[in-house]
């Protein structure tokens, strides 16, 4: 497996619209291998094939509590319920967040990497991380569903405070962020 390239905001293959995928081959398969090994080298939770380069409809997703990766290929959002606002990221524009508006819940089918049919019911991160990575494979980006332009901000990377040696205090828990980053 090897980790491959991420192409960057403003790379104009991200903004271009996938091809379906016609056989389920070695070199396919070498591909999801890659994106996989991509997206974790990256601490991403998901990943589209455009976003390395290629214009396949492919996206790998790992939530934190999965064991194991979920592969899509040809995937499609057959429904979408309710609206929310949530924080989302991209590995393709790092450095930067936005509050965005998703679907509470969706429904999106495509074929695994054995080519089986699979349908999944999402809800909260897993169906935010549907939408985000299906609108890549449309030449679709996150700031394009920021709620305004003023709801994309630098991240910024605290530096830990010094303890005082003389104070014995409970230590301080990092804060728990949320939001998808794909």
């Amino acid at each position: 497996m090897s980790v491959l390239e991420l192409h960057i905001v403003p790379d104009p293959l991200l903004r271009q619209k996938a091809k379906k995928v016609g056989s389920l081959n070695g070199s396919l398969q070498r591909l999801i291998d890659d994106m996989i090994e991509t997206m974790h080298e990256a601490h991403g939770v998901g990943l589209a094939a455009n976003q390395v380069g290629v214009l396949q409809r492919v996206i790998v997703i790992q939530l934190p509590e999965d064991e194991e990766p979920r592969v899509f290929i040809n995937p499609e959002i057959v429904r979408k319920e309710g609206d929310r606002e949530v924080e989302e990221g991209c590995l393709s524009i790092p450095g930067y967040r936005g509050l965005v508006r998703r679907s509470l819940k969706v429904r999106a089918k495509g074929l695994d990497r054995n080519g089986k049919t699979v349908r999944v019911n999402a809800e909260e991160l897993l169906a935010q991380a549907l939408e985000h990575e299906i609108d890549h494979l449309n030449g679709g980006l996150y700031i394009d569903h920021l709620v305004d332009r003023d709801q994309l901000w630098k991240e910024t990377l605290e530096e830990p405070e010094e303890p005082d040696e003389m104070e014995e205090e409970e230590p301080e828990r990092a804060p728990v962020t949320s939001g998808y980053t794909g």
